[in-house]
């Protein structure tokens, strides 16, 4: 129950929240924004994403995941609906990068994880990754159903249609966790194997835990310098907008196996290694990329949506179960969060670095080549982990 309602949650949430892909290009067609404007309220989402995770973090240890949900569904139907009536780029970046991101942060891993952790330990990779697997699940659904709606009813009533959606489902997402947390047996911390409960000054001061920012901000960079910017990329190339998101979409559907894969076998070869494979295979894809020179070019096309897609969150189950391992307890929710810093500012630092880089050249391919660097050195970041902890 506790699984499979924060699949459902989390699908909804992401799947809103990565529709701002396509509806960066309408912006820009509307207002006139430059790309760095129009990436502006993602990249501040992104950065707010980080930093309330903390708080995210240590109300869910007070409050339950029940009571975050439905604080995250209420914050994203107001946010979605003040959307469709925006006429300005501030008031984009306050509803999209403040309110609704706030929204989504209460529908997220970090509600989520310490849940799952609690009930699994040996298999906690797995688990932690069928919940993970949502976010790829949600983004490969949100570009081709927001494009349509864009181009069917225009990008306000599009934003309507998805107030309306979240509205109505707030209730009954939230009510799937009143049972669910029920079912938690007494004395269930989920702690690690030595049976330490750390707290989160005591994590703080270990080499560990910095190692771990470390590795989430890298991939978010890595990650999101291509990834807000793929169908304005492919359109840019010559590639028809609706024809793009279904197959950006197609990739992206990949992140479901390629999540619970990943994160599956980082139960057995460890988490080190199945996420270096992961960077490997991001890598490729954003190399095929660099190969796409015009729009007829749809077999690189599809091999970057393929690779990338298929590794898009795929480290985040071995980089989420590693920080279960080493710091689990009751104050996970609140470890977690603090990392997590790291992973909003390397997203918002990417996602409106990419815009600015195309401002300036004219191109993606910048972007897309410190996209490969950052993924390098989160590699050998990740790899660093494997030795024991130690304050």
């Amino acid at each position: 129950m506790i699984v499979g309602g924060g699949f459902l949650a989390f699908t909804v949430s992401a799947s809103l929240m990565h529709a701002y892909t396509v509806f960066l290009l309408a912006f820009v067609a509307e207002f006139g924004w430059s790309r760095a404007d129009a990436s502006l309220a993602y990249s501040v989402g992104q950065i707010i994403g980080g930093l309330s995770s903390p708080l995210v973090g240590g109300l869910v240890d007070r409050l339950g995941a029940r009571r975050m949900v439905l604080l995250g569904g209420c914050l994203l139907t107001a946010g979605l609906l003040g959307s469709s009536q925006a006429t300005t780029l501030w008031q984009v970046v306050l509803l999209y990068g403040v309110v609704m991101t706030l929204g989504a942060n209460c529908i997220g891993l970090v509600v989520f994880v310490p849940l799952v952790s609690r009930l699994f330990v040996a298999q906690r990779g797995m688990a932690i990754s069928l919940l993970q697997s949502a976010n790829g699940f949600g983004r490969a659904i949100s570009a081709p159903v927001a494009q349509w709606l864009v181009d069917e009813a225009g990008w306000r009533n599009a934003y309507l249609l998805q107030a309306g959606l979240m509205g109505v489902l707030v209730i009954p997402l939230a009510a799937m966790f009143r049972r669910a947390e029920a079912a938690i047996p007494a004395g269930v911390t989920g702690a690690p194997v030595d049976g330490r409960a750390w707290t989160l000054a005591e994590a703080a001061r270990t080499r560990h835990f910095w190692l771990l920012f470390l590795v989430y901000m890298l991939t978010s960079i890595g990650s999101f310098l291509v990834s807000l910017h793929q169908l304005a990329f492919a359109v840019g190339q010559g590639f028809e907008p609706l024809y793009a998101a279904f197959v950006l979409g197609m990739g992206s559907l990949l992140a479901l196996p390629g999540v619970i894969l990943t994160g599956t076998i980082s139960d057995h070869i460890g988490r080190e290694r199945a996420a270096i494979l992961a960077y490997a295979i991001s890598i490729l894809g954003v190399a095929a990329a660099l190969l796409i020179d015009s729009g007829d070019q749809h077999l690189m096309l599809w091999l970057h949506a393929c690779f990338f897609g298929i590794t898009w969150g795929a480290r985040g189950p071995a980089i989420t179960a590693k920080t279960a391992d080493l710091f689990g307890g009751p104050r996970l929710g609140t470890i977690l969060g603090v990392i997590t810093v790291g992973s909003g500012l390397g997203a918002g630092i990417g996602a409106w670095g990419a815009g600015l880089l195309f401002d300036v050249t004219g191109t993606y391919r910048p972007a897309f080549v410190l996209s490969i660097l950052a993924y390098a050195a989160g590699a050998v970041a990740f790899w660093a982990l494997r030795r024991p902890v130690s304050a």
